[in-house]
């Protein structure tokens, strides 16, 4: 393999759990070029991976077909000359752009009428592999060899001169190390540490005299300002008000981040910083932080995880009975 593309998935978390599967593509392939395929909100966490060169940008919305558009971008994709093309999301418009592209080796996961697609297909012994990074991982060796063990951490690059331009243009002191709260989490509420819980917990870390910062996108907005409000000012607002390249260089700032499963989680794991890590409906076993310095949370309830969007039980007992004082005994922890 000496050029190759991967068409990487939709999340900004399960593209930082990809990482691994890069690194392991350049350990086995010496001198590898390795472009990504991906949607232009995950770009700013590709550019600060080391083993991506470069990131074309997947112009297509979820479900969107657009055939005639997919054949005009595989013909851009086809002049870079790629030899092989590792396809990490399981349906099958994913699989297309390679195959179009005239790429000779298309490698994934046996997915949705994929075959003839991709010419390398990998089984998933689910139970083998647990971790969604582990999957990922498996793709970099050849057909019927073990996923590599152990999995390299991930790591994104931060740049001083960028970190220093954020703090000042939000008006940010830079010799604060504040605790950032991550409140959002795109997949659903039942992601969601409540509101008024983050709040307290802001609360009592301003007593201990710890600035807060509440760090997500403008579909976090509300939930960022019900915070600020809650917490009396304790913490400051700045969701929807840096873009993710921004928000990467905060967060390199923390002392501490207390975030649900979502994408800035892996974010903060990425960026080696201590993390109190909320889970609800999710799995701590399927998309954990790869980090040393994270602590997991989840009451591990009968119903949990259910990995749906929103509680179908109606009562959300995952998340609402996981009170401040637990979260804050944790963050103590992290912090010493």
């Amino acid at each position: 393999m000496r050029k190759a593309l991967v068409v990487a998935p939709s999340w900004i978390g399960d593209t930082i759990l990809a990482q691994p599967l890069f690194a392991r593509l350049h350990e086995r392939h010496p001198g590898l070029v390795l472009d990504a395929f991906a949607p232009a909100w995950a770009a700013p966490v590709l550019a600060r991976m080391r083993e991506i060169r470069d990131v074309i940008p997947n112009p297509f919305a979820h479900g969107e077909f657009n055939l005639a558009g997919r054949w005009r971008t595989a013909r851009e994709v086809a002049r870079e000359g790629y030899d092989a093309a590792i396809v990490l999301p399981n349906s099958w418009k994913s699989a297309l752009l390679p195959f179009l592209a005239g790429i000779p080796r298309r490698i994934g996961f046996r997915g949705e009428a994929r075959r003839g697609l991709l010419n390398r297909i990998h089984a998933l012994d689910a139970t083998a592999l647990p971790q969604l990074a582990q999957r990922y991982a498996l793709l970099a060796e050849e057909i019927g060899a073990a996923a590599p063990a152990p999995l390299a951490a991930p790591h994104l690059e931060v740049d001083g001169d960028s970190v220093r331009a954020t703090l000042a243009a939000h008006g940010l002191a830079s010799t604060s190390a504040p605790v950032v709260f991550c409140p959002g989490a795109e997949y659903g509420p039942a992601k969601r540490w409540p509101a008024a819980h983050f709040a307290e917990l802001g609360r009592r870390l301003a007593e201990a005299d710890f600035p807060v910062w509440i760090v997500g996108s403008a579909r976090d907005a509300p939930i960022g300002a019900e915070i600020e409000q809650r917490s009396d000012g304790a913490c400051r607002n700045l969701c929807g008000k840096t873009d993710l390249g921004q928000a990467i260089d905060l967060l390199s700032c923390a002392r501490l981040v207390v975030s649900n499963d979502s994408g800035l989680m892996h974010v903060a794991a990425a960026l080696d910083r201590p993390l109190v890590a909320l889970y609800g409906s999710s799995s701590t076993a399927y998309t954990p932080p790869l980090s040393q310095r994270a602590r997991l949370l989840s009451l591990d309830l009968e119903c949990s995880p259910c990995f749906k969007r929103e509680c179908p039980l109606g009562h959300l007992k995952c998340l609402n009975d996981l009170s401040p004082s637990m979260v804050l005994e944790s963050a103590k922890e992290a912090l010493s």
